[in-house]
């Protein structure tokens, strides 16, 4: 993938996690504010801004696939969920809660088992979120496995870090219905208390589990990177290419 055509990490951040969040906490309310345009308005504009973005990206790249795809479904189910339970009397349907939650963990949880699932194809995952072609001089790599006859050590190598990466997702599965059952569990009795349950779970959801998986995901990393040094001789500056 072109320079240009990476996501922006910062842009991200923004459209999906900071806009939602002041749409709910803001727009989203019953007041004199010009700006408070209702639970159920607020809802889908902070819904649709990071859906609008999701697809613009997928364009952009002209690259969709699974994972990308799902993202944009999950933002769909989020403002759906929600519109759904919204009641005429201005409640929200006590099952939601558990209706979020279920969707938050659905999420990571179809991550995680793709991911494993993935080890047994010509194409697994573990080489596109972790392994990846554009840091490591595969190649290389390779060639050198090959000359110190070390291709099941490899292997093995390539499927623990295919199950450290989908043990992260299963991770973020449990900590996502937790989390959600924790802000919006008892907000159900105003669309105004579950926008602001709904933004709160934006929010502490990067903070809580986007910075642990971060973490996680640079830990496996560097595990990966001194396994391969040990198995190959080679150092950093031959396993991963110049940025």
């Amino acid at each position: 993938m072109s320079q240009k055509n990476q996501d922006n990490p910062l842009a991200n951040i923004m459209w999906n996690v900071l806009i939602p969040v002041v749409a709910l906490s803001f727009l989203g309310k019953n007041g004199d504010k010009f700006w408070n345009i209702g639970p159920v308005w607020g809802m889908l504009v902070a819904v649709s801004l990071p859906l609008i973005y999701g697809i613009h990206h997928l364009i952009k790249t002209k690259k969709p696939n699974f994972f990308s795809i799902l993202g944009v479904v999950s933002i769909v189910l989020t403002g759906g969920i929600a519109i759904m339970a919204y009641q005429d009397n201005g409640t929200v349907d006590e099952q939601a809660p558990l209706w979020f939650a279920l969707k938050e963990a659905a999420i990571p949880f179809v991550f995680g088992i793709t991911i494993l699932i993935s080890h047994w194809t010509k194409t697994p995952l573990v080489r596109v979120f972790l392994y990846n072609p554009d840091f490591f001089n595969i190649p290389l790599i390779e060639k050198r496995i090959k000359e110190k006859e070390k291709e099941p050590e490899y292997k093995k190598l390539i499927f623990s870090g295919t199950l450290l990466l989908a043990g992260s997702f299963f991770i973020s599965m449990v900590m996502n219905y937790f989390l959600a059952m924790y802000f919006l569990n008892g907000n159900t009795g105003s669309q105004e208390d579950f926008n602001s349950g709904v933004a709160k779970l934006t929010g502490w959801g990067f903070a809580v589990i986007g910075v642990p998986m971060l973490v996680i995901l640079m830990i496996t990393m560097w595990k990966f990177v001194s396994s391969l040094k040990k198995l190959t001789g080679m150092d950093n500056e031959e396993i991963l290419l110049p940025r």
